[in-house]
């Protein structure tokens, strides 16, 4: 009796969620994209479905064959896309914020502005530059030795301008890892670092990117760089949580802002969920 109870839910919140999905459908879509949207709910095999702007939060796609298909600004958030065939779908500023990708195929997708925060990602397939124009903060299943050198430093700005200095320390360092001779990025840490009040690492960071600085030919830039790790050098024991200092080297020294610049275009245009 139980097992056909709970049959019978799971069909009635299936239908409900059919229903639910046509009322929220855009009036402007017409009726192409309302009989895909039915067909991938009730199939879940649309190949090149038109669902641009659908709203389809916390939907069961497990499987689903949503190969080519246009999704441009979908709310996919929380929505259950393990095993998803999504090769060359068009996700462009879609959010799948929070979405289980567990095992899904995304080669060949567009994946200009998605949102990706907080997702799944474990097993995916993706392509190598798959990841460079997305929102993936919290996304679990990305490994930064699997990010190129642009996206690790990228993520490390996103990071250290929202507060989040731990992971933006890790991020530059990952960038420094692929990329040594990277003067941007070993001022970034040591900004990161100045933020959590470890003084003496700041330190060394800013004097070797100073290094290499003057290499490039930015003589400057490496004095400046020099002054702010020797003032680090010789300031009292912070308190605890840091001191701020980051924030203190960037007012001092104006050149130094670009150690918190983003390396390569983003498209972080305002997140529609």
């Amino acid at each position: 009796m139980s097992d056909f109870l709970t049959h019978r839910s799971e069909r009635l919140a299936h239908g409900l969620m059919i229903a639910l999905a046509l009322l929220l459908a855009p009036a402007s879509a017409g009726a192409a994209n309302v009989e895909d949207l039915m067909q991938l709910l009730k199939q879940r095999d649309c190949r090149a479905c038109r669902l641009q702007d659908a709203d389809l939060v916390h939907a069961d796609l497990r499987e689903a064959n949503l190969r080519d298909a246009q999704l441009q600004r979908a709310n996919l958030s929380q929505a259950k896309l393990d095993g998803a065939q999504l090769q060359g779908a068009d996700l462009s500023f879609t959010s799948l914020q929070g979405a289980s990708l567990r095992g899904a195929d995304l080669r060949g997708a567009k994946l200009r502005g998605t949102d990706l925060r907080q997702s799944d990602l474990s097993g995916a397939l993706l392509d190598p530059s798959g990841m460079e124009q997305v929102h993936w903060q919290g996304a679990q299943g990305v490994e930064p030795g699997g990010l190129t050198y642009p996206q690790l430093h990228n993520a490390g700005v996103d990071a250290a301008t929202t507060g989040r200095h731990p992971e933006a320390e890790r991020l530059f360092s990952e960038a420094i890892r692929l990329q040594p001779e990277a003067s941007v990025s070993w001022v970034a840490r040591g900004l990161s670092r100045a933020e959590q009040g470890n003084k003496l690492m700041a330190a060394r960071d800013l004097a070797y990117a100073a290094t290499l600085y003057e290499q490039e030919g930015d003589p400057e830039e490496a004095r400046q760089l020099r002054e702010v790790s020797e003032q680090l050098l010789q300031k009292a024991s912070p308190p605890k949580g840091g001191n701020g200092q980051g924030g203190v080297i960037l007012t001092g020294a104006a050149g130094l802002i670009q150690g918190l610049a983003p390396l390569a275009i983003k498209f972080l245009a305002p997140l529609a969920f």
